[in-house]
């Protein structure tokens, strides 16, 4: 099995692109990109910098409906060493594809086969002494089976994160998936999904709301193609190809997200990706496609998040995540 790649590296053309697929709710329901999440223990698959002595003993186990029923999962795990060396986060994501029918190359059926995508990792951040800045990083290994075909391979992550708690702003930068595919499926070798984020955040100061930013893809500025749906044409029969300009690009790197009442036990949250607004459109229907909305319930050592995310008329996922705080007893 071999797969060709160009010189982009969005639009599913690198492999092991499940690694920028989230699986928390707290993130999915603020647009699915946002890497300015303080108190989940599932942001450190993301941005390994938000790593802190406040996910001590933190589980978060995490469910995906995505589309055409491919089911997604992960588990994350914090633990604190001591005070002076501090917190080291571990994670697993899964993704299960379903089983397949086979066939050679007369399509004589070959009988059933399934494929599934594995990734754990370990991650860290270290407070820079006398600031409020923290970096951190994790170490991904990577397994990937289609049919008999398999790969491995690993990736690094590497964040930078500004965070005060007398502050009402947050920011970090992120490169994340530097890596590596150390078994190819066949005989080519293929370039993981590298990304390059910076996200920032901003809570109000009278209204119980927090904004969250994310610019996304920015190790890639020309993200948008052409839809060919959105041609235009004359009465001679010329076509009118659709126009990529500056601010087509431009906004497709963009994802924001707010979340009331963040502080709370209970809090709503909203987000809206425009890339994938735009690339998911229909020309004469709307489609709502980029908006992600949900909430978080927090019960005792317990807390539930819920995701929507719209993609299309057809598909849309769910996302579920609990957590568990290990440092408290009873309920």
């Amino acid at each position: 099995m071999s797969i060709k790649f160009a010189t982009a590296q969005v639009g599913g053309t690198r492999v092991y692109n499940f690694l920028n697929i989230t699986t928390s709710a707290h993130q999915a329901a603020l647009g699915g990109e946002t890497l300015t999440i303080k108190d989940d223990v599932n942001q450190a698959l993301w941005n390994p910098a938000t790593i802190s002595r406040f996910m001590d003993n933190q589980v978060a186990v995490n469910y995906v409906n995505y589309l055409t029923d491919v089911n997604m999962g992960s588990v994350s795990f914090a633990h604190l060493i001591n005070r002076r060396f501090g917190t080291i986060q571990g994670g697993v994501q899964y993704v299960n594809y379903g089983n397949f029918i086979g066939a050679d190359e007369n399509g004589v059926e070959t009988g059933d086969f399934s494929a599934q995508d594995l990734a754990i990792s370990v991650g860290y951040a270290y407070n820079i002494p006398w600031s409020n800045f923290f970096i951190g990083s994790n170490v991904k290994f990577l397994s990937s089976k289609i049919e008999n075909y398999t790969s491995q391979g690993a990736a690094l992550d590497f964040g930078v994160y500004y965070y005060s708690d007398y502050r009402p702003y947050s920011f970090t930068a992120v490169i994340r998936n530097i890596g590596y595919q150390f078994t190819p499926y066949d005989e080519i070798r293929e370039n993981l999904p590298l990304e390059i984020a910076v996200g920032a955040s901003f809570k109000l100061e009278d209204v119980p709301l927090k904004w969250h930013l994310t610019l996304s893809n920015l190790q890639q500025w020309n993200v948008a193609v052409a839809n060919p749906s959105n041609n235009e044409y004359d009465l001679e029969g010329n076509i009118t190809s659709e126009n990529i300009n500056f601010f087509t690009n431009a906004i497709r790197h963009v994802v924001i997200g707010g979340e009331f009442f963040p502080d709370k036990g209970f809090n709503i949250r909203f987000g809206y990706n425009f890339r994938r607004a735009a690339e998911l459109k229909l020309t004469e229907t709307r489609t709502f496609a980029g908006i992600s909305a949900g909430f978080g319930l927090k019960m005792g050592r317990f807390k539930l998040d819920y995701a929507f995310t719209k993609y299309h008329p057809a598909e849309n996922t769910s996302t579920f995540t609990l957590h568990i705080d290990l440092t408290r007893t009873g309920f």
